[in-house]
């Protein structure tokens, strides 16, 4: 028998208050505003309420909802709009950063929509090749590419300011 955590939906105020706060520091990291995280928030829970799939533990809820956030992220960048005005505001008041973390972010944040998403999850939600590799529905090898590339990308940038 299943608990309410794992049915399908299951219990959304537990999920929220489990995953909530991840979920929307994944979602400032793609979206840069507190606005369109909210509303990704909102899609992604959505999502949890009327589709979810029978979840067989705790980490493959956990993975399921990053999953469906990163997803729905990379649709709202997307857009039209998106594409024309992409603005990082009161990222600030969701990490907490030290100086040079903060800068290390804004950089982060430049970052294509595939390398950013496994750089985020890798550094700041310490995840491993593999657990990314399962989230992401892709291969290990693509993992550790996509982190060398963001890597590269990332000290190209930051020598470049220099």
């Amino acid at each position: 028998m299943q608990t309410d955590s794992l049915r399908p939906g299951g219990d959304i105020a537990e999920a929220y208050q489990i995953y909530g706060s991840m979920l929307f520091k994944i979602a400032m990291v793609h979206l840069g505003n507190k606005e369109d995280a909210e509303e990704a928030m909102q899609e992604t829970f959505i999502k949890l309420l009327y589709k979810s799939p029978d979840f067989r533990d705790l980490e493959h809820k956990k993975a399921w909802l990053i999953r469906v956030m990163t997803n729905h992220c990379k649709n709202m960048q997307g857009s039209l709009w998106r594409k024309r005005v992409m603005k990082v505001e009161q990222i600030d008041d969701y990490f907490e950063f030290t100086s040079p973390d903060r800068v290390l972010m804004d950089h982060v944040l430049k970052l294509p929509f595939k390398y950013k998403t496994v750089i985020h999850l890798y550094y700041y939600e310490d995840y491993s090749v593999r657990e990314i590799a399962g989230i992401l529905q892709i291969k290990e090898s693509a993992v550790k590419m996509r982190l060398n590339r963001g890597r590269k990308l990332l000290r190209m940038d930051l020598e470049g300011e220099e």
